[in-house]
């Protein structure tokens, strides 16, 4: 792949690729390209290499599997992210967390299993059928 191209591949990984807005409800599978953002309610799954915002206003209960994610709003479920997961001051967390970097703010709700993995490109597969990243 030329210079160029790998260039523009990380500019148009790194834009919001989606938004499920505050008034909105969504339940299934998501899968992305991009950053996503999340406003509104999502119950399901969500896959993606790239990163996943939960805003102030967003509440989630999914199994999640990404490459970041950052957390102001609310989730409930397994969490795995495959650089780092954030938790900001006005996020709340319920489940577990899968993550190599864990950074948590002060004033952040965090009511869950933590665990912090060495950074992989891949997830792995573990005793027990788990997926880990």
């Amino acid at each position: 792949m030329k210079e160029k191209e790998k260039g523009r591949e990380i500019v148009e990984e790194s834009r919001l690729a989606g938004l499920i807005d505050h008034g909105t409800e969504l339940k299934g599978e998501l899968n992305f390209k991009g950053s996503f953002r999340i406003e509104g309610y999502f119950q399901g799954k969500i896959f993606s290499d790239a990163m996943l915002i939960i805003g102030e206003k967003g509440k989630v209960e999914a199994d999640v599997k990404v490459g970041q994610l950052i957390i102001n709003g609310e989730i409930k479920g397994n969490l795995q992210a495959r650089e780092r997961i954030e938790v900001h001051n006005r996020g709340r967390v319920y489940g577990s967390l899968v993550t190599p970097r864990l950074v948590v703010e002060e004033g952040a709700y965090l009511e869950a299993s933590c665990q912090t993995t060495e950074v992989s490109a891949t997830p792995q597969e573990v005793p027990g059928g788990k997926q880990q990243s």
